[in-house]
């Protein structure tokens, strides 16, 4: 185990070395005020941080399910059925998404399915955030209840 948190402890400080890099060569080389003063010091820090991301949500969502598996191989399952109900309510926002010309929009409308698919995408906040909103409401009430 103790290998284990020697190999994250370097690659945390490969990573955060890299990261540093990137920033002292952008303040050194200089960020543009406009996009078309570009000198090629934007870029190389956005994909960067893209990086980062992905890498942090690949470790997340890994060493969590191995780390479930091993304290309990049911967890699977529940994984399982979680995903397939994400998957369903993207595929009730899919079939919900009318794709209807922007509004607006006079010159070069989207395609088709570049609409539906943002309708989708808006169908999908929409209802992502209601239940949001409903699980903290439930959650209070609930709660108030408790505590009486």
């Amino acid at each position: 185990m103790k290998k284990y948190g020697l190999i994250f402890k370097i690659l945390e400080l490969v990573l955060i070395v890299i990261s540093v890099i990137l920033l002292v060569w952008g303040f050194v080389k200089g960020f543009p005020a406009t996009v078309a003063d570009d000198n090629g010091t934007v870029d190389p820090l956005l994909i960067w941080a893209g990086i980062m991301i992905v890498l942090a949500l690949v470790a997340i969502l890994i060493v969590g399910l191995i780390i479930a598996i091993k304290n309990d191989p049911k967890v699977l399952v529940k994984y399982g059925l979680i995903l397939l109900g994400v998957a369903a309510l993207c595929l009730v926002c899919y079939l919900l998404a009318k794709g209807n010309p922007a509004i607006g929009l006079t010159t070069d409308q989207p395609d088709f399915m570049t609409l539906k698919l943002t309708d989708s995408v808006l169908n999908l906040t929409y209802i992502v955030g209601a239940a949001s909103i409903l699980a903290i409401v439930v959650g209070e009430v609930v709660m108030a209840i408790r505590n009486k």
